[in-house]
C-alpha cells in the first residue's frame, strides 16, 4: 500500500494549533486541504493563519513565492462536514474526549466514501476506543503529530485493536511522502514517546521531593552531564504543569495504576496551586518581572588531589583515568575484582552511581553518569552526612581540575542521570517485549520525540548489557515499592544464556 497521491484531497476537522500544523504539512506536501470547525467562522481564521505563516516561509527563503500562492489556492475552508466527502484522507484534531471524538467520526462515516481513511492526532485516548464505534474500523488509525507540527518531523502512526495493516501502512507512507519521519507503534497507553519519556520526568521529581537536590541543580545535571536539550523541570514549565501531569495520570489510569508511571504529588500541588509554568508566570520557576534567576548548586573551588588509584573497570566512566591524567593528576591504576572505583589519598572512594548510598560505606561518593566525560560540563556528586569532609573534598577538587562544575546533592540512590536513564531503558525493553514498536522505532521516536541525546537502545549498547539492570535492582532493594524492579525484559537481555563477554 502507496502513499496518497498528491491528487487525494486530504481534510482537517478541527481548527487549533495542531489542526492548523497538519493542515499546513499536507498544503506544503501538495494536497488540496479542506479545514472544518464546528464554530462557525474558525476555519476561515484558521486559513488566514495558515497563509500568513506561509508569507513567513516565503521571507526566511524557505518556499518559493510561487509555492506560496498555489498553497493558499489549495486551501479551502469547509462550512459543513457534508464539504469533505470527496476527502481521500480526515485528520480529526478536536477537543481531546472521547465522546466528542468518537460522535465526530460517525458523523463523518456518513459523509466520506467507503475506502476514505480516517485518523485521530489524539495524544492521550485509546486509538481503539475512539473508533470502537465505527462500522469498519478497519480503516481508522492514529496519527499523533508533535507540535509544531510543520516543524518537529515524528509522526507516531497508532495501530488501533481493530486497525487494518493496509490502513496503517498507507498512513505511514503518506506522512513519509509529506516529509515526515514516521514510526509504528500499537496503541498503548502513551503510545511510544509518552509511555518512554515518563520517567524523565518522574524520576527527576522523586530526587527533588526526597530533598536531594533543587530544580535548578537538578535540571542543570541532566542538561550539563546528561546531555539533554532542557531539565524536567524547565521543561515541564515550557509544557505547561497541567498538561504534562495530564499525560502522566491518563498513562496511569490506563495502565491500572502501574506503579513504575506513578504520577507526582509535588507536580499536583502546583498543578492545585495554579502554578502551571510559564503561560501563568510561575511553576517550578519564576518567570514574573524581576524574579530572580535560580541558579544551580555549584561547589565553591577546592584543591585536586596528588593522586587517584584507578581499581577495576570503570564501564561507563572508563574515560576518567585518561582525563585525570591529561589535568595533571597523577593516576595509578590497579586491577581489582571486588568493585570498580577512583581511591583517592585520603582513603575514600569515587564510585560511579549504581543503586546504592554513600551511607551504607564508611568512606564512599558517588559520582553521576555522564553522556560524555570529556565533553560534560557539570558532574554531580552524592555523599551522606557521614562521609568525611576530606573525602568530598578531594572528590570536588578532582572533578574541578576536569573543568567540570560540581554540584554536590544529597544521598540519594542513582543519583539523577543514572536512575533516569536506567529507568527510560527499562520501559523501552518492556515496551519491545510488549509489542509497542521496534527497538529501531522507540530510539527514532525519542531522539526526535523529545530531543534525547541518544535513544533507549543506544544508550544501553553504550552502557553495557547488565548496567541498567544491576542499578535498577539495587534501587528496587531499597525502595521496595516495584517503581524500580526491573523488568522481565530488560532481566532477559541482561542474563540471556548467549550474551558473550563485552558484548552489549
Amino acid at each position: 500500500m502507496t502513499a496518497l497521491d498528491l491528487s487525494s484531497p486530504v481534510a482537517v476537522v478541527g481548527s487549533g494549533t495542531m489542526g492548523q500544523g497538519i493542515a499546513q504539512v499536507a498544503l506544503v506536501a501538495g494536497h488540496l486541504v479542506r479545514l472544518y470547525d464546528a464554530v462557525p467562522g474558525r476555519a476561515d481564521e484558521a486559513a488566514a493563519a495558515i497563509g500568513a505563516r506561509l508569507d513567513r516561509l516565503v521571507e526566511k527563503e524557505r518556499l518559493s513565492g510561487a509555492d506560496r500562492d498555489a498553497a493558499r489556492a489549495r486551501l479551502l475552508p469547509a462550512r459543513s462536514l457534508a464539504e469533505l466527502a470527496d476527502a481521500t484522507l480526515v485528520v480529526e484534531a478536536v477537543l481531546e474526549r472521547l465522546d466528542v471524538k468518537q460522535h465526530l467520526l460517525r458523523e463523518l462515516e456518513d459523509v466520506v466514501s467507503e475506502d476514505c481513511l480516517l485518523a485521530t492526532n489524539t495524544s492521550s485516548l485509546s486509538v481503539t476506543a475512539i473508533g470502537g464505534g465505527l462500522r469498519t474500523p478497519g480503516r481508522f488509525v492514529g496519527l499523533h503529530f508533535f507540535n509544531p507540527a510543520p516543524l518537529l518531523p515524528l509522526v507516531e502512526v497508532v495501530s488501533g485493536f481493530a486497525t487494518d495493516v493496509s490502513s496503517a501502512t498507507r498512513a505511514y507512507e503518506t506522512a513519509r511522502a509529506w516529509g515526515k519521519t514516521p514510526v509504528a507503534c500499537a496503541d498503548t497507553p502513551g503510545f511510544i514517546v509518552n509511555r518512554i519519556a515518563r520517567p524523565f520526568y518522574a524520576e527527576s521529581f522523586a530526587v527533588y521531593e526526597a530533598h536531594g537536590a533543587d530544580p535548578a541543580t537538578i535540571d542543570a545535571v541532566l542538561r550539563e552531564s546528561g546531555g539533554f536539550r532542557m531539565g524536567a523541570f524547565e521543561l515541564t514549565d515550557l509544557i505547561g504543569q497541567d498538561v504534562n501531569e495530564s499525560v502522566t495520570q491518563s498513562v496511569w489510569q490506563s495502565l491500572f495504576q502501574d506503579v513504575r508511571f506513578t504520577p507526582s504529588l509535588a507536580q499536583r500541588r502546583l498543578v492545585e496551586s495554579g502554578r502551571l509554568g510559564r503561560k501563568s508566570g510561575q511553576g517550578w520557576y519564576d518567570y514574573r518581572e524581576g524574579a530572580e534567576r535560580a541558579e544551580p548548586h555549584t561547589a565553591e573551588a577546592a584543591p585536586p588531589p596528588a593522586y587517584v588509584v584507578a581499581e577495576g573497570d570503570l564501564g561507563p566512566a572508563s574515560e576518567l583515568p585518561a582525563l585525570i591524567r591529561e589535568a595533571g593528576v597523577l593516576v595509578r591504576e590497579e586491577d581489582e575484582e571486588s568493585g570498580a572505583c577512583l581511591v583517592l589519598p585520603s582513603g575514600g572512594r569515587l564510585v560511579l552511581a549504581d543503586g546504592q548510598t554513600s551511607v551504607e560505606f564508611r568512606d564512599v561518593v558517588h559520582f553521576d553518569l555522564a553522556l560524555d566525560y570529556r565533553k560534560a560540563t557539570r558532574v554531580a556528586l552524592s555523599a551522606s552526612k557521614d562521609t568525611p569532609s576530606q573525602t568530598l573534598a578531594e572528590a570536588v577538587g578532582l572533578f574541578q581540575a576536569l573543568g567540570k562544575d560540581v554540584s554536590v546533592i544529597g544521598d540519594v540512590p542513582g543519583m539523577i542521570v543514572a536512575r533516569t536513564v536506567a529507568r527510560i531503558v527499562d520501559l523501552a525493553y518492556d515496551a519491545v517485549a510488549k509489542g509497542v514498536a521496534t527497538e529501531e522505532d522507540i530510539d527514532t521516536a525519542m531522539r526526535l520525540g523529545v530531543n534525547y541525546p541518544l535513544g533507549p537502545f543506544e544508550w544501553s549498547r553504550r552502557l553495557g548489557r547488565v548496567w541498567a539492570h544491576d542499578l535498577l535492582e539495587e534501587l528496587h532493594l531499597r525502595e521496595p515499592s516495584g517503581r524500580y524492579a526491573p523488568s522481565l525484559a530488560l532481566y532477559r537481555h541482561g542474563h540471556s544464556a548467549d550474551k558473550r563477554e563485552g558484548t552489549p
